[in-house]
This record gives structure tokens, sequence and C-alpha cells, in this order.
């Protein structure tokens, strides 16, 4: 099976959860610097979700230039993937709309991180359907960037009942993590 209809899929499902984030931001009916103010936490909360939204359309971008083809396997675990990355406009909203409360921000790396853990499986399926000689193998390397990031999430998802703003600033440090694109892949190239 060819990976070019997965890819326009996952390209344009990406690009509608980002159209439907920022369809969350509403301007303000005053027309002074003053009135967006109280719009500070949505716009945070979007750039930061647009990050991702970006590392995660980057990167997949550049793994799937080592992948040959795909199974059935694969189209699930890449839908599996869109459905955690579907689900990011919504706690964005809702952590923007609460001020980054407490359950907000722990929804928020949850969802982050079960979309780190969707990655994962795509991976591990098109890893078996290319077989461990692939150059998708060679290119994937040890893996150490993924470890560091589910550890960073969990890390998170625990602080955010003591300080939220310390899980902010984690959720951060990962897409700083990721904000380059994957070197291993352009290396096998």
């Amino acid at each position: 099976m060819q990976k070019s209809r997965l890819e326009a899929f996952s390209d344009g499902v990406i690009a509608i959860i980002i159209t439907i984030m920022v369809l969350e931001l509403r301007p303000p009916s005053q027309a002074d610097f003053a009135a967006l103010a109280p719009l500070t936490s949505k716009f945070i909360s979007y750039i930061l979700s647009f990050i991702y939204l970006g590392i995660y359309w980057n990167n997949h971008h550049h793994l799937w230039q080592v992948v040959q083809n795909v199974n059935g396997r694969v189209l699930w675990a890449n839908l599996l993937l869109l459905f955690w990355l579907s689900l990011i406009p919504f706690v964005t909203s809702w952590m923007g709309e609460t001020d980054f409360a407490k359950i907000p921000v722990l929804c928020y790396g949850f969802v982050l991180i079960m979309a780190a853990f969707a990655y994962f499986l795509m991976v591990l399926a098109l890893v078996a359907n290319h077989g461990k000689d692939s150059t998708l193998v060679k290119a994937l390397g040890n893996g150490n960037k993924e470890k560091i990031s589910l550890g960073i999430y969990s890390a998170a998802i625990i602080l955010a009942f003591l300080n939220p703003y310390f899980s902010l600033a984690l959720y951060a440090l990962v897409a700083v993590i990721w904000f380059v694109p994957d070197q291993r892949i352009e290396k096998q190239l």
C-alpha cells in the first residue's frame, strides 16, 4: 500500500486542527491594546499548541521520508496519533479559558503524553512493517529524545497538582527539545 494517501490525510487533519484552534481566539470588542490583556492566557495556550502541532507535522514529514509503504496496522496507528492531536484544540481552549487551572493543565499534559505514546506506537508499526534492517530503523536510533520527553511529560502531569505553571514550563521544555527537526532521518538519507 502506498504512503501518499496517509501523508495527505495527516497533513489535512493537522491543518484542520490548527484552524479549529485559531477560531477559538475571539477578538475583543474594544479597539485598544488594553482589551487584549484578558486574552493573554488564551494566546499563550494557542502559541504553545501551535508549536506542538508544528513539531508533530514536521517530525511526521521527516519520518515519512524513509517510509516505503504502509499496511493496515500503520494506518490505525497513524489514526490513533491524529485522534490525540485532534484533542489539542479542546485542552488548549480549556487551559486558556481557565487561566491555567490545575485540572485543564493536567489534561493538556495527558493529551500530550498520549499523542507521544501514539507516535511511538506508529513508529513501532512502521518498524514491524519495514523490518529491523531497514533505513527506517537505522534512522530512528536509540530514541533518547522520546524517552526524555515521556519522563518530562510524566513529571509535568504530577506537578500540575502543585503548580500548573511548572507544568507549563516543562511542556515548553519538551517543545524546545523537539523544535529542531530530528536530524537522525536526514543523516540516513
